[in-house]
């Protein structure tokens, strides 16, 4: 089948995790993805975990699907090869600091003189613009200073980040979706444009699109540290014989068929639980009962009869059982990529299922420049003397 974006060229100068993850996304789609490093590549291929034979595995997962070129975007010749890759590009996606130079160099003012219809997309830790814009930043510092953090954890312990690095996913995910707006935009009138995304525009998003923040400015509230219950509804997580369940028993017909699975529908008129808010006001009083239920029977027992009554409810699984898990494996969540010296390596899945133009995964992972002689010569039309020549000058 044909893919969704096949013909669309996007130069990729992005690092880490949020804009690899935007160019993964629309790389599964038929994007063509031209990877571009450091000359010694870039900084993550240094980081783990590490396969048997040293390789990042991290960059195994976030370069799938795309070819790999290096190239020196100080060096004058790099400048000039820039050009000839950004006039048959249709985006550049880059992660740079804003004021740094590899910034100036991929300013949007620049990159469209050299070709008007291009669309450029910057991931920074906090934008263009603001008293933030030239620090630096992690998911980890975004987490912090969007409020997440404060309210994570159980009562009286410390802020607690996310072991998931939301922020960066998330911002990738909306990086890729400027591009499409962007690319359809284009494609309507003839003109680029520039997606400016900042790591903790995404995070306040995130945390206010639960209301968090007009629960405080209209309230007064401030959201504290309550574990593993949810606000304003009764969700949490307990412990069986033999592991944990998280259940969640929002609305109120659910509550009733939670309360019929504990065999307590004793409780299914008593006013203090009449509705989600008054359940969360008096959670302590659900809790006991709920604890006691589950701490009677094992994951497997819970996980049934809640599952017959129709209440969502999970076990908490620990890495090894998520990637076993019959529903992982019948979705392809996850997907084995061969890699040479390593094995089989299991890779996110498309996510996104289409009927008529679905994604795949199609190459592993390329090192550092491992693709210079397919990119420069089909691109620009390089000679092996010359990419030879390029390379003993440290310009690729």
């Amino acid at each position: 089948m044909e893919k969704v974006l096949r013909g669309i060229r996007i130069l990729d100068f992005s690092h880490w995790f949020a804009g690899p993850y935007a160019a993964t996304l629309l790389a599964d789609m038929g994007a063509d993805v031209i990877r571009v490093e450091r000359p010694d590549g870039e900084e993550e291929r240094n980081f783990g975990p590490f396969a048997p034979n040293s390789e990042s595995m991290l960059t195994m997962v976030t370069l799938r699907n795309k070819k790999g070129i290096t190239l020196n975007l100080r060096s004058e010749k790099g400048k000039e090869i820039l050009q000839g890759l950004v006039q048959c590009s249709d985006v550049v996606l880059h992660s740079f600091t804003i004021g740094s130079e590899e910034a100036k160099i991929l300013s949007y003012q620049s990159l469209k003189k050299i070709n008007p219809a291009i669309i450029l997309a910057t991931i920074s830790g906090f934008g263009s613009t603001g008293p933030y814009a030239e620090r630096p930043c992690f998911d980890t510092i975004a987490q912090a200073l969007s409020g997440a953090m404060s309210y994570t954890g159980f009562p009286n312990g410390p802020p607690i980040r996310s072991g998931v690095a939301w922020v960066d996913f998330s911002t990738g995910t909306h990086a890729a979706l400027g591009i499409m707006l962007a690319l359809y935009y284009r494609l309507l009138t003839g003109k680029g444009q520039m997606i400016d995304l900042a790591l903790l525009d995404v995070a306040v998003s995130c945390v206010a699109g639960l209301a968090v923040a007009a629960e405080y400015k209209v309230l007064g509230f401030v959201r504290q540290q309550i574990g593993n219950h949810s606000y304003h509804t009764f969700t949490d997580c307990f412990q069986a014989e033999d592991g944990w369940v998280m259940l969640g028993a929002s609305s109120n017909p659910i509550w009733r068929r939670f309360l019929k699975a504990m065999g307590r529908e004793d409780l299914k008129d008593d006013p203090r639980f009449k509705d989600d808010e008054s359940r969360f006001q008096n959670r302590e009083l659900i809790q006991p009962l709920a604890r006691e239920w589950v701490g009677k029977r094992t994951v497997k027992e819970v996980v049934q009869q809640l599952t017959q009554a129709r209440v969502p409810c999970a076990q908490v699984n620990n890495v090894a059982q998520m990637v076993n898990h019959p529903q992982v494996r019948a979705r392809e969540a996850l997907v084995d990529m061969e890699y040479p010296g390593v094995g089989k390596v299991p890779l996110p899945g498309v996510a996104i299922k289409m009927s008529e133009t679905p994604g795949t995964i199609e190459r592993r992972a390329p090192k550092a420049g491992e693709n210079n002689e397919e990119v420069y010569s089909e691109l620009l039309g390089f000679t092996p003397k010359e990419l030879s020549r390029l390379e003993a000058e440290g310009v690729i």
